[in-house]
């Protein structure tokens, strides 16, 4: 076995070798033959979705290849998005969107369903135009917007194939201004949540859930020159003294600045920037999204918790999602606000909280981020996604042998 671990080293992978492949060639030869093989990206997930008991394959030693041609970029499977955004930027175009980190690879962001924030934009996937997969039957299939099965492939949770490249839609640069305010009231959140995050074009609350009253933080990204600050004041927030870190007490220089300073669209839309260690390393994550619609009632219904939270947590950060016709989107179907949790690395006492919270959603059908932590069943899970069966369908054509299977897929019946 190897002694290979994820990037909180919470968990050690099963796998018996990895490989880094540095050639297409070597890549197939990774992928041939009659074992169990699972990709591993970043490492940025913090449960056994890319785990296995056979090969893992690397891709980050593979040429990263970025060509911007027009509307769209086309990018190799081990890119990041650090990587992509400041060629992109050199062409004059951008991404929609970009999660909180930098750091991670775009194929892997993109398979796990992961988001930046928005109440306009979708998840990371929705900016895919078409995937290139290295089947294990040797095959390479490209799969474009506009295909029959195309909704089942930009989230396909490792389960298809290895991906080799994307094309992603883009669009003109833009500039971004970013704003932190300490202190929003509870009350004047939950009486119209659609204020706040129409208050920028990406908008975070954080909260360590310790002071039944005000949340710690809101930040605001926005394209605009400046922010409504009528919406600021009626929150009762107060303009942040400094540069704050999400995470209160952590030093600030690991992010991307605020104070409305106004810079590229990828050195705002961040939390973090991309020449810093992300987060605090020793943590755990959980999310958990539901339909917009119940998102204040969902946010007071984890406010009843915060006895129990609070403890065991870094932060809590919630912001909105646009809805998405992707199978296995955790925003299919729907306008979503994400819950996510950054717990302090101690599994067995945050699993014991998570089927506490977990319960307190369940009636908001609240839906799992794939690569974070959680504890319902594997086919509850699946079972809150209208289109799963397609998937598994799908998965059943492109994988027939079922050398991507692991156990995370077989918790979720694949």
């Amino acid at each position: 076995m190897t002694d290979e671990r994820n990037w909180a080293e919470n968990l050690t992978y099963s796998a018996r070798r990895l490989v880094r492949p540095r050639t297409s060639d070597e890549l197939r030869d990774a992928v041939s033959g009659t074992g169990q093989i699972r990709v591993l990206g970043s490492r940025h997930c913090f449960n056994d979705i890319a785990d296995t008991t056979g090969t893992l394959i690397s891709l980050a030693d593979m040429p990263r290849e970025i060509e911007v041609a027009g509307d769209t970029v086309r990018i190799s499977g081990g890119v990041r998005y650090g990587d992509v955004a400041p060629e992109l930027e050199k062409s004059g175009r951008a991404l929609s969107n970009l999660a909180s980190l930098p750091h991670i690879s775009v194929a892997g962001a993109i398979a796990t369903g992961t988001h930046g924030s928005g109440d306009r934009l979708g998840s990371l996937a929705t900016a895919v135009r078409s995937v290139t997969l290295l089947t294990t039957s040797g095959e390479d299939k490209t799969i474009s917007r506009g295909d029959d099965e195309f909704g089942g492939v930009p989230v396909h949770l490792g389960a298809l194939g290895v991906v080799t490249s994307l094309v992603l839609d883009t669009e003109p640069t833009y500039r971004v201004a970013q704003y932190a305010y300490d202190g929003p009231r509870w009350e004047a959140i939950l009486a119209d949540y659609d204020a706040v995050t129409s208050l920028g074009d990406s908008v975070s609350i954080f909260t360590t859930w310790d002071d039944a009253e005000r949340a710690d933080q809101l930040w605001v990204k926005t394209r605009a020159e400046d922010v409504d600050e009528r919406i600021v004041a009626g929150l009762g927030a107060r303009p942040a003294d400094g540069p704050r870190h999400p995470i209160r007490g952590v030093d600030a220089a690991a992010c991307n600045p605020q104070q409305g300073l106004v810079g590229p669209w990828f050195e705002r839309l961040p939390h973090f920037r991309m020449d810093f260690t992300p987060s605090v390393g020793a943590e755990l994550q959980s999310e958990f999204l539901v339909d917009r619609a119940h998102a204040p009632a969902a946010i007071d219904a984890v406010r009843q918790h915060a006895g129990r939270i609070a403890p065991l947590l870094h932060v809590c950060e919630i912001r909105s999602v646009a809805a998405d016709d992707l199978w296995l989107s955790p925003s299919n179907g729907r306008d979503s606000v994400a819950l996510h949790f950054t717990w302090h690395r101690d599994e067995a006492r945050v699993r014991e909280v998570l089927a506490v919270l977990e319960g307190a959603l369940e009636q908001f059908d609240a839906r799992p981020h794939w690569g974070k932590v959680f504890t319902r069943s594997g086919r509850e899970v699946a079972a809150q996604y209208p289109r799963f069966d397609e998937f598994r369908e799908l998965r059943a054509k492109m994988d027939p042998s079922g050398r991507l299977a692991n156990a995370y897929m077989r918790r979720l019946g694949v």
